[in-house]
């Protein structure tokens, strides 16, 4: 398998601002593994629940993470600012593939990059549920 290229900024259309913690930091000293998955979720969710499509709290709609990846690229540390690139890879009946990247400070290549596909579902059945019109307009807005 090869190895991908490091997205940059200019192939996302939209960014969500995010900041390193303290606790992200491993005994290694660089930001473990497992926070840049935070970080991706953290970025979309906010962004939809920003734009008014997720309640998280009483919202008939919610989405669970079915398939996510990613590839690193360069280290990043608290209390480094990082930068999530957000772009819409495919839209489904009730499913969106998100391609997401996050940048260090101010730099223009990725440190990380990766996918997250998230299935829409009824929060009491779990079962999908078909994307309404205004989740299509939104995620149009940042369809690559």
């Amino acid at each position: 398998m090869s190895r991908p290229t490091a997205y940059f900024k200019s192939h996302f259309p939209l960014f969500r601002s995010l900041q390193t913690r303290w606790a992200d930091n491993d005994v290694y000293g660089h930001m473990n593994n497992v926070v840049h998955y935070g970080l991706f979720d953290t970025a979309i969710n906010g962004w939809l629940l920003e734009k008014g499509l997720l309640d998280f709290k009483a919202g008939s709609t919610i989405g669970l993470v079915v398939e996510t990846g990613c590839h690193y690229f360069a280290e990043m540390a608290f209390p480094d600012r990082v930068e999530a690139g957000i772009g819409v890879e495919r839209i489904g009946s009730s499913s969106v593939t998100y391609r997401i990247a996050l940048f260090r400070n101010d730099e223009t290549s990725a440190s990380a990059q990766g996918r997250f596909v998230h299935v829409y579902v009824d929060r009491q059945t779990r079962r999908p549920k078909p994307l309404g019109s205004d989740w299509r307009q939104v995620l149009g807005e940042a369809q690559l």
